[in-house]
């Protein structure tokens, strides 16, 4: 099937200038891409929404799926797709007319492919999909919020039980029993709790930064393929 006639792009929501295509390797999950003027023009199904993904500044016109439209195929066509390498779209679930999910991949040969990037089209918003590494990087962003949150509760309670002084309402029990208090243990624990505190961050953060460097490696190959 030949490609759609297309009209003037639309709107771009984001940090990305409408009508400037961004640099290869740019992290593209902060925007989406919205063409009102081709909705209202065209249908969302199957047949036509690579026709709308490619107006988009998430489609990469040295893909074999743009080879395929200048030829006037159906860019989606995996018989031919499948004679070809480098970079490809496919088309990966479908929810007519709400949801399409479009796997952005790299073949290698016809039964060889290598994912790179998952976008997805909601009721005509298309966006792309965080990669793993960026999920994990910010759950455990806030998992370390919430640790560091509790180390910090510990120490202050721990400092409570040292230092706070009672009011004379507090039964006469109750201060000796403070008094019984060993507080060089006291020391020692808040040392392991800080210790510990010390050694979550550390870890969490050489994780994420590692993950960082994967990520820029990626990016750079896939720059260098496209």
């Amino acid at each position: 099937m030949a490609a759609t006639p297309l009209p003037q792009a639309g709107g771009l929501v984001g940090n990305t200038m409408e009508g400037m295509p961004p640099p290869p390797g740019t992290d593209l999950t902060g925007i989406c891409f919205r063409d009102q003027l081709w909705l209202n023009s065209f249908p969302l199904d199957r047949n036509l929404v690579f026709d709308y993904f490619a107006l988009s500044p998430f489609y990469d016109l040295t893909c074999n799926n743009e080879q395929l439209r200048m030829r006037s195929v159906h860019p989606l066509d995996i018989s031919q797709l499948s004679k070809l390498t480098g970079i490809e779209y496919m088309l990966n679930e479908v929810m007519e007319p709400h949801l399409f999910v479009i796997r952005k991949q790299k073949r290698d040969g016809p039964e060889k492919v290598t994912p790179m990037l998952t976008y997805y089209v909601l009721d005509g918003s298309i966006y792309q999909a965080p990669q793993l590494s960026s999920v994990f990087a910010s759950r455990m962003v806030r998992a370390l919020y919430y640790i560091s949150k509790s180390f910090t509760a510990a120490a202050s309670k721990l400092e409570k039980i040292g230092y706070d002084t009672e009011s004379d309402s507090v039964k006469p029990e109750t201060k000796s029993g403070a008094e019984n208090i060993d507080f060089k243990e006291i020391k020692r624990v808040d040392q392991i709790l800080t210790a510990l505190h010390r050694k979550v961050i550390w870890n969490i953060f050489s994780y994420m930064a590692s993950q960082e460097s994967l990520s820029v490696t990626t990016s750079s190959s896939t720059a260098s393929v496209s």
